[in-house]
């Protein structure tokens, strides 16, 4: 289901707090018991069996009882889950975790049964229902224990590994395929592409902090009010600072109108953070992160770099892979393209530089930037052969076992051919 840029931007902040699906579930708590009420409104007492008010009662304080217990042990798996991501991980990859669905779906299934039991109970002491009535709530909690059961197998098995590294990289590298997968649609955002040097009358925010969404459909819609042309300087993911223009309108050859540039303000979304959602290169970052964690020595882990670069290599090959881009829909406004160079500078160097003392780490990076240099897409082979230079040279300034050094410039010849500077120390080396 196509849901609007503004609307799914808003959804997925939402999506962010843990206290929304346990307010829909109590909501819905409460319906379920006035449900029950409204069906003693309904001739059906002659066709369903008469349920004892007592053991209705009994059934609701059990499961009040058992409801609070797994609501509390269910908060505290999922907060322990939630600093194990900020420790082992990075403090970026936190609102991804706490995103999960399954986990938010758990603990507004177990608070809501507990708000359904506590309403249905009170109703059921003061003579509230009649027989439909103690029949539908008598189903409506059985139909309930059986989904508090199902969801807590499943979820066990998810907080079991929510925090995990493994799973952490899963959700980054999902997360960042996804915001890939938006821009290779659409390039410039839906707009036309920003060739050449900006014209126009630049301006600017008033605000700081990082640009987490820009509205393609307000900025389209001025420009044709207005009948100007807007050139962005600015994507998501950008610093945002008063001295740096967001973009130049430059007007129509014919008579144009004067752009209130509070107007155009208000199409950027400027806040503390960076999102995932449409900005590509904060995952690449993001990434990254984890990776120079899990290289420094206090944790010592070149697995889970190396987990890391074959994450990067998987979203650098579905990058350049063949697509067809979607027709512009705002032909008024200009937007640059991402640079490939810049997302090779967010993923690369950190890994390279922190991994350069090490064999394993060092002769991964070799390997994925020459497998991406053979992909294919001479712009993806040119920054793949300027990294792993870089790599090798840093490599050659950590490494201080002859034969590791060998074998990794052997690896880098096999992809990207000899560095004419490290050509003859090879072949020493070698003797």
């Amino acid at each position: 289901m196509y849901i609007p840029g503004h609307f799914q931007f808003l959804l997925n902040r939402l999506r962010e707090r843990l206290w929304v699906k346990p307010v829909i579930a109590c909501v819905l708590s409460v319906a379920g018991v006035l449900l029950a009420h409204a069906a003693d409104g309904v001739a059906l007492g002659w066709k369903v069996p008469d349920i004892a008010q007592s053991s209705v009662i009994d059934l609701l304080k059990i499961v009040a009882a058992s409801m609070l217990g797994v609501a509390t042990f269910a908060v505290a798996s999922m907060v322990a889950a939630y600093a194990s991501t900020g420790q082992s991980a990075t403090a970026r990859a936190f609102p991804l975790v706490v995103a999960d669905d399954v986990s938010q779906n758990a603990l507004s299934i177990f608070v809501g049964t507990f708000i359904f039991s506590i309403i249905a109970l009170s109703a059921s002491t003061n003579d509230y229902f009649g027989k439909p009535g103690r029949f539908t709530l008598f189903v409506l909690t059985l139909l309930s224990l059986i989904i508090v059961v199902l969801v807590f197998v499943r979820w066990v098995d998810r907080i079991a590994r929510l925090g995990r590294l493994g799973a952490v990289i899963g959700k980054v590298e999902q997360a960042t395929a996804q915001a890939m997968a938006r821009r290779r649609e659409r390039p410039c955002l839906g707009g036309l592409a920003a060739d050449g040097p900006p014209c126009g009358l630049a301006f600017h925010s008033e605000e700081h902090g990082s640009l987490q969404r820009i509205d393609m459909p307000a900025l389209q819609r001025l420009a044709a009010r207005c009948r100007v042309r807007i050139t962005l300087a600015v994507v998501p993911g950008a610093v945002i600072v008063p001295s740096r223009p967001l973009g130049y309108v430059l007007p129509d050859a014919g008579a144009s109108e004067a752009v209130d540039p509070s107007l155009l303000r208000k199409a950027f979304v400027i806040g503390p953070h960076r999102h995932f959602d449409e900005d590509p290169r904060f995952g690449l970052v993001v990434l990254a992160e984890i990776g120079c964690r899990a290289l420094s020595p206090a944790v010592n882990d070149p697995g889970t770099a190396i987990s890391v670069l074959g994450a990067l290599q998987r979203l650098f090959a579905g990058w350049v892979a063949p697509a067809q881009p979607a027709s512009p829909e705002y032909d008024r406004v200009e937007v640059p393209r991402l640079s490939l160079d810049d997302m090779f500078d967010d993923a690369f160097p950190a890994l390279a530089r922190d991994g350069a003392g090490l064999i394993e780490v060092a002769m991964r990076v070799q390997r994925v930037l020459g497998e991406l240099g053979r992909c294919g897409d001479a712009q993806l082979a040119a920054a793949a052969h300027r990294h792993a230079v870089l790599a090798l040279a840093r490599a050659e300034r950590a490494l201080a076992f002859p034969p590791d050094l060998y074998q990794l410039r052997l690896r880098h010849a096999d992809y990207l051919g000899p560095c004419p500077a490290h050509g003859a120390q090879a072949a020493d080396t070698k003797g």
